[in-house]
């Protein structure tokens, strides 16, 4: 366990953020229930880090503890033909390495979920998804820290109310500072070299392949980096357009008469509970944000591939990437009447002024 002052900004794909007033890398189990309890004990103000794909954090920085997740490694539970592998991931093990490992072993379920940046104990957090997947497909279980009982806690997949980019680990978090803090995830996967039945619509094309058929798993694993890429949604260095947390706002799901008002070229989907899933991205281009679109002072803007990403251009700070993404919730909130939700965590700053 190491301690050093850093800035947030080094560890968010934004590559924005100010000071941590304390850093705690936590790299096992022990070090990550010690570290969370000495700070709750201390009564300081808490903030989880894992991957930092989804946080926007204040140029203030974070005024408290900042507990970096850094637990490796996985191990198979069990594995049989009817019940398929059963695999225990450490929460701060890289999540596309471990759907590149789970392929590699025949296990199937995850390959739509490949180049998602981040660590796999944030999965279950927003429930994230790509591509017709959603990590609630496979998940069986998680073990977590319970941070009012003082205690490890497990929650099965029904305890964990997952709903679309959420659940009830989301809903309990408040400010970046989680009452249950995730220590490792148990999934169940087939044991098949094939994919999951593909639901969506643009990965059926690339494999060639019918909606609902099934493809093998490491060519859909390579379809879905390429889409990725191309969207600028794998991370990459020298790629500003990757500088960002991914789709900044989540597909609003409405009601019928919502969706009856809009044009109809407007994308919709049928929503997993009720009501009808729009296009985020295709709401923000129609509203006059454009692929690249920004507000003139080079800091950010869209990202050049994808009108959801709200990306750091080399020098902004959170107040650009703030702005940026008000102007455009507040613009096509103006045209459509539907205002847009932030899929990040933003901590220590609000898209309200």
């Amino acid at each position: 366990m190491t301690a050093a002052p850093v800035s947030l900004a080094d560890l968010t794909t934004t590559a924005v953020g100010g000071p941590a007033a304390r850093y705690i890398k936590a790299g096992t189990e022990a070090e990550i229930i010690d570290t969370v309890q000495a700070a709750d004990e201390a009564g300081e103000p808490l903030l989880i880090v894992g991957g930092g794909s989804n946080l926007l954090v204040s140029d203030d920085g974070f005024d408290g503890t900042v507990v970096h997740i850094a637990s490796e490694g996985y191990r198979v539970r069990s594995q049989d033909t009817m019940a398929g592998a059963m695999v225990e991931v450490q929460a701060g093990h890289n999540w596309d390495d471990f759907v590149r490992t789970a392929i590699l072993h025949a296990w199937s379920g995850l390959e739509s979920l490949s180049g998602i940046p981040g660590l796999t104990g944030a999965t279950p957090v927003q429930n994230v998804g790509a591509y017709g997947a959603e990590v609630s497909q496979t998940l069986a279980s998680i073990r977590t820290w319970d941070r009012e009982r003082n205690a490890v806690r497990t929650f099965a997949n029904a305890d964990l109310q997952f709903a679309y980019r959420d659940s009830m680990l989301k809903r309990t978090t408040v400010d970046g500072s989680p009452r249950y803090v995730v220590l490792t995830v148990q999934f169940q996967l087939g044991l098949s070299r094939m994919s999951l039945p593909i639901q969506y619509a643009e990965l059926a094309r690339r494999l060639e392949v019918e909606p609902g058929e099934r493809a093998k798993a490491l060519q859909t694993r390579k379809a879905v980096l390429e889409l990725r890429a191309s969207k600028g949604m794998v991370l990459d260095p020298d790629d500003h357009d990757t500088f960002s947390t991914g789709s900044f706002f989540t597909n609003p799901v409405v009601d019928q008469s919502t969706a009856d008002r809009l044009p109809a070229e407007a994308p919709r989907f049928p929503a997993k509970d009720s009501g009808t899933k729009l296009s985020a991205a295709w709401l923000i281009d129609q509203a006059g944000f454009p692929k690249g679109y920004g507000l003139g002072n080079g800091r950010a803007s869209l990202s050049t591939k994808h009108t959801l990403a709200v990306t750091n251009r080399g020098n902004a700070k959170a107040r650009d990437l703030l702005e940026l993404a008000r102007a455009v919730r507040d613009g096509t909130e103006a045209k459509f009447g539907i205002r847009l939700a932030p899929e990040p965590l933003l901590i220590g700053c609000s898209l309200d002024r």
